[in-house]
């Protein structure tokens, strides 16, 4: 023993320095955001697609939607981030490919959607992915009331351009209600080891109570993660959202602290939403399991 000291003296010391080291490295990890569509008011060069499903207006939009982001970033402490390909523009993704050719690969990856109706789908997100490697996602859409991108997780198409973005290595994020979450499930396992994004806590807006236990078994899957985002679709209580935390507690429970990811309104969502958790934790909902999702040193 340690001359002069006890033993429960060295225990303390030894507890405080695990903890200060604990608190070391949450400070370090990095803080991610997924969350952010890119719009421009540059409809001349960016337009929106005829097939879009909604078409905002541009009057509203930034010119430049990056010089309005790192603003945002710099605003709430967010280290890194991924440029959100939005429905508007369809399967163009010019404006996406612009904000990362102005950006560091160390800072922003980017996300893609394609039509899985389109037969030629796989073929053009391959050849996005080889052109652009920072495109390390791509989106499906359905829920209860977006029915324009597929019907069904097992159509061919689908399962088509899902597979290909597996092999690609690609994050699969699902825009999704909970009204597909059986689906989803059968197709997570027809992919083993996909790696599944689901934004937006799987929009309970849109969904059947009953249904959300679809959505709750989902995180059955090792590789599926949960973004608590889209907090502002279902609450009013802004900035925290403390209304809803009943429900957001639970789904933490559910998927665990090393699944969740936070986006959207300010990372210290993540401090409110989780009391109880370690700081270790809460950093890794805040960019920590998205740093490692993404393989991004």
């Amino acid at each position: 023993m340690t001359k002069g000291l006890d033993r429960r003296t060295v225990l303390a010391m030894g507890a405080a320095a695990v903890s200060a080291t604990a608190a070391q490295a949450a400070a370090a990890t990095p803080v991610i955001e997924w969350n952010m569509h890119m719009f421009s008011s540059n409809t001349a060069r960016f337009p929106f697609s005829p097939r879009g499903t909604y078409k905002p207006d541009a009057a509203k939009l930034p010119i430049d939607p990056l010089i309005s982001y790192l603003g945002h970033m710099n605003s709430f402490g967010i280290d890194r981030a991924m440029f959100v390909h939005p429905e508007p523009y369809g399967d163009d993704h010019s404006l996406v490919l612009d904000c990362l050719a102005r950006t560091s690969p160390a800072q922003f990856k980017g996300t893609s959607m394609f039509y899985p109706r389109d037969a030629d789908a796989p073929a053009r997100l391959e050849a996005l992915v080889k052109s652009q490697p920072r495109i390390v996602s791509t989106r499906f859409h359905a829920h209860r009331g977006n029915t324009a991108y597929l019907t069904s997780f097992a159509d061919d198409g689908v399962r088509a351009l899902w597979k290909k973005g597996v092999d690609l290595g690609l994050v699969i994020e699902l825009d999704m209600g909970s009204d597909y979450a059986v689906q989803v499930g059968q197709a997570i396992a027809a992919f083993p080891g996909c790696k599944v994004l689901i934004d937006h806590l799987a929009n309970p807006k849109v969904c059947m109570t009953w249904e959300y236990a679809d959505v709750l078994d989902l995180a059955k899957y090792p590789n599926v993660y949960m973004k608590m985002s889209g907090l502002g679709y279902f609450a009013t209580d802004t900035p925290d959202y403390q209304s809803v935390m009943p429900f957001t507690r639970r789904i933490i429970k559910e998927f665990g602290a090393d699944r969740m990811v936070w986006s959207g309104d300010s990372p210290h969502i993540a401090d409110v939403h989780m009391p109880g958790y370690s700081a270790a934790d809460i950093a890794k909902v805040k960019g920590g399991n998205l740093q490692r999702l993404l393989n991004w040193a």
